[in-house]
């Protein structure tokens, strides 16, 4: 009979796959290969993608791998990112460079924390803020396409407004999808089936989509929201006419008597 303990090496081995590439990503920032330390960042996000799903299906999750793959993810999701973009343009800011990058460190590590006390209820079906993989596969896709469109870094104030934003979105109470682990409804396999074509137009010319690709992802969550409260606000206004009305019928009748 097979130890159960053994099911969580595999998992284990890509979220440790996922921190050799957050360090290397920050070599390569430091020794000024961005768009290497960029590539990496990609890679870290296909092992994060990768570990959790296997861990699942091998039935070797658990609290410890929870936890391990957080600090994995706040290396190569949080510190490394923001490294990059501080090497990158951040620095020139001088101390507003520094707060700046800080800021998005602390939001990258509240929403972690956040994950991990929702880790086992109903966030594994809505992510509740941005995912930090989110926020910097945007960040790094982005200098990857500025760099395969104009040779370098162009139009930095977005790249920095990015960095701004994402800090924010992950501290919200946006609702972002998340992946389903089972495909045993129509909206499931929806998702898988767009996220399949996604990656394939991709692989052509990953440079160049990657970037449109997550940008969508995130904007249509803050759209998705955006409406969500316009909803809710019509539907406050509409009950207060009403509640108004019904007062008014109310009085009126009363001093028709």
């Amino acid at each position: 009979m097979s130890n159960p303990n053994y099911r969580g090496v595999i998992p284990g081995t890509f979220t440790m796959g996922n921190v050799v590439c957050g360090f290397l990503s920050i070599l390569s920032a430091f020794e000024g290969h961005i768009t290497t330390a960029c590539w990496f960042i990609i890679l870290a996000g296909f092992l994060d993608a990768l570990d959790g799903k296997i861990a699942r299906l091998s039935g070797g999750t658990s609290q410890f791998g929870v936890e391990l793959d957080s600090l994995a993810d706040f290396l190569s999701f949080g510190v490394a990112p923001a490294v990059i973009v501080h090497t990158i343009k951040l620095s020139s800011l001088g101390k507003w460079g520094w707060i700046i990058s800080i800021v998005y460190i602390m939001a990258a590590s509240y929403r972690l924390a956040r994950y991990n006390i929702f880790a086992e209820t109903d966030e594994k079906k809505d992510f509740l803020g941005l995912p930090v993989p989110g926020a910097a596969l945007t960040l790094v896709s982005f200098i990857l396409f500025s760099y395969k469109v104009w040779g370098g870094l162009e139009y930095s104030e977005i790249l920095v407004s990015m960095v701004i934003l994402f800090a924010f979105l992950m501290v919200s109470q946006v609702q972002y999808d998340a992946f389903p682990d089972k495909f045993d409804s129509q909206q499931a396999r929806i998702k898988l089936g767009i996220l399949v074509v996604a990656a394939i137009i991709i692989l052509f010319k990953p440079r160049l989509l990657l970037f449109p690709f997550f940008s969508l992802y995130i904007l249509f969550g803050m759209t998705r929201e955006i409406y969500r409260l316009f909803t809710v606000s019509v539907g406050k206004v509409a009950s207060k006419q009403h509640d108004r009305r019904a007062t008014d019928k109310r009085n009126s009748d009363e001093h028709s008597e």
